[in-house]
């Protein structure tokens, strides 16, 4: 019988975050989003080249949406690459028995910020194993996740390697990591890859 963990450290569910502010009070800027973004029941370990953060889905979608706001709202040029992974057998807090099914849970819901946002997703399910009778297809798990974006208006296009998405800044985080958490139901194994851009000169 295959065992369902509803740990999501035990499951491995987290990300990796790097920011970068473009000005030269970037370390300021960056330091006190980290200080006034709360980390909840999350956790966060400062990295010099990323940060780990590792916890339930809604409670990272939450996070990043505070931390990526309170950067925007500088109205400082930057990016913010997200790393997102969840049920990682190699995963250092990891701890998966052999053919563990995906831990269920509820795709989340974001909220609006009133900051705009652009950015380039790609989603990568890590496993086409046939399990519960669901037939090995990582393209079609994808091409769902883009019909999300379409259907909640964040979608702006496909380029090579990556989906555009434009919108709210919030509504851009939801909708990767809902994407994510989608997959996520038929696929153990499942990471994604997301680079947003706010206030970008470009952007007017």
């Amino acid at each position: 019988m295959t065992e369902i963990i509803d740990d999501p450290m035990r499951f491995g569910v987290g990300a990796r975050v790097t920011a970068a502010v473009m000005t030269d009070r970037y370390a300021d800027v960056i330091s006190k989003a980290l200080q006034t973004t709360d980390p909840g029941g999350l956790v966060v370990q400062i990295g010099d080249v990323s940060s780990y953060v590792g916890g339930s889905e809604p409670e990272l979608l939450r996070y990043l949406t505070d931390l990526a706001a309170a950067i925007a709202s500088t109205g400082e040029h930057a990016s913010l690459t997200i790393q997102l992974s969840r049920g990682c057998p190699g995963e250092v807090v990891c701890d998966l028995p052999g053919g563990a099914g995906p831990r269920p849970v509820d795709v989340p819901e974001g909220r609006q910020t009133g900051l705009y946002a652009a950015a380039e997703w790609s989603l990568y399910p890590l496993a086409d194993e046939v399990r519960a009778g669901t037939v090995p297809d990582h393209m079609r798990d994808i091409y769902a996740a883009i019909d999300l974006a379409k259907e909640n208006g964040t979608f702006r296009g496909s380029e090579h390697f990556v989906t555009r998405l434009e919108g709210d800044l919030g509504a851009v985080l939801a909708t990767a990591v809902a994407g994510w958490v989608l997959v996520g139901s038929s696929v153990q194994h499942v990471t994604s890859h997301l680079t947003v851009s706010v206030n970008s000169p470009s952007h007017r």
